[in-house]
């Protein structure tokens, strides 16, 4: 049988120069896209940071760590919608549960 919930953790890079305003938006984005379907446990902002190298040129990218609980179909949606958002420059969904 296939398991209800699962633990997982999300990191996701922001491009700095988008502004304080539309990185909070996104942030908040990505938390009410989750609370949908599953529970947020933590949001952590870790803020603009170095890059361990240049992605689009860019060397500064704005950093949030976030944990949830969800249905396995959850991660899908949220990989899909992190890709065709302006502003992303990575991202990465890991089951905590495997």
């Amino acid at each position: 049988m296939a398991k209800v919930n699962a633990n997982y953790e999300v990191v996701y890079i922001l491009d700095p120069a988008v502004g304080e305003e539309a990185i909070a938006g996104l942030v908040e984005k990505f938390k009410s896209l989750v609370e949908t379907q599953g529970t947020v446990t933590a949001v952590d902002e870790w803020g603009k940071r170095r890059l361990a190298y240049p992605i689009n040129d860019l060397n500064d990218g704005y950093y949030v760590f976030m944990t949830f609980s969800s249905t396995p179909d959850l991660p899908k949606e949220l990989d899909r919608v992190m890709k065709i958002t302006d502003g992303m420059l990575r991202s990465m969904i890991i089951c905590k549960d495997a």
